[in-house]
């Protein structure tokens, strides 16, 4: 069986991408219903800054078809304390308002910044108290952490490990598989319609193996990253018709 692929965009409400992506005209309230008539998952942003409330997040909801999946990026102090001193204390406060998005939660998006290079107490700390009915993916800027000694733990948790391309990165990332599912981030600026083909190639054989497959594009002014986005789901469709 084919997995899924979930691809989208980090974010949604950006009224500017009007006309090039949501029709003249739309209301903010709207953008949301839009986005979600086009694209089957959205990376949120605001999460990362203000922790969502349970009204907020049963309106996400409520504006998306059953298919339809939320990567929610955990809020960066909770984050930051979780993993630096405090995963008993912070989780609770941290994932709490999550269990509203029910099945549409794709995955939780846990970034560890540059600044933090690799601590494997840590780490085995965070996974022993995460909750386990919560899908997890994990983000780390810095290169230390890419490493066996991250991969094993991560696999044995079922935690994805976040391949993040970037600007001016001298070659693409590499797919490690941590997870039931693959978690992809392309953060450059632009790519050009055969980097959105070569990147199908390689995400492809995931689905084909029955892996489910996330992959948001860094959003822009305009809605140029939107239409990426649809782009690389009908490449991606080619290579698995014609494997």
């Amino acid at each position: 069986m084919t997995g899924t692929l979930y691809v989208g965009t980090s974010g949604f409400s950006y009224p500017a991408w009007a006309p090039a992506f949501y029709p003249p005209g739309c209301r903010p309230a709207d953008l949301l219903r839009l986005y979600a008539a086009r694209l089957p998952a959205c990376e949120l942003n605001n999460t990362f800054y203000r922790q969502p409330t349970p009204e907020r997040v049963a309106a996400w909801v409520a504006e998306t078809p059953a298919g339809f999946r939320f990567a929610v990026k955990a809020q960066r102090g909770g984050s930051l304390r979780a993993l630096a001193a405090d995963p008993g204390g912070t989780l609770p406060w941290l994932t709490g308002p999550l269990a509203g998005f029910g099945e549409r939660l794709g995955s939780v998006l846990f970034r560890v910044p540059a600044t933090t290079g690799r601590d494997d107490a840590r780490l085995a700390a965070l996974l022993a108290a995460w909750p386990r009915t919560l899908p997890l993916t994990i983000e780390f800027e810095h290169l230390s952490w890419e490493v066996d000694e991250v991969l094993a733990p991560l696999r044995d948790a079922g935690v994805a490990f976040c391949a993040t391309e970037r600007e001016n990165d001298p070659a693409p990332p590499s797919l490690h598989v941590t997870a039931p599912f693959l978690y992809v981030r392309l953060r450059r600026l632009a790519y050009a319609p055969a980097e959105l083909s070569a990147w199908a190639a390689r995400l492809a054989p995931f689905l084909a193996d029955g892996r489910d497959v996330f992959a948001f594009l860094r959003h822009d002014e305009r809605g140029e990253a939107a239409a990426r986005a649809s782009q690389l789901a009908a490449a991606v469709r080619a290579e698995l018709a014609a494997s």
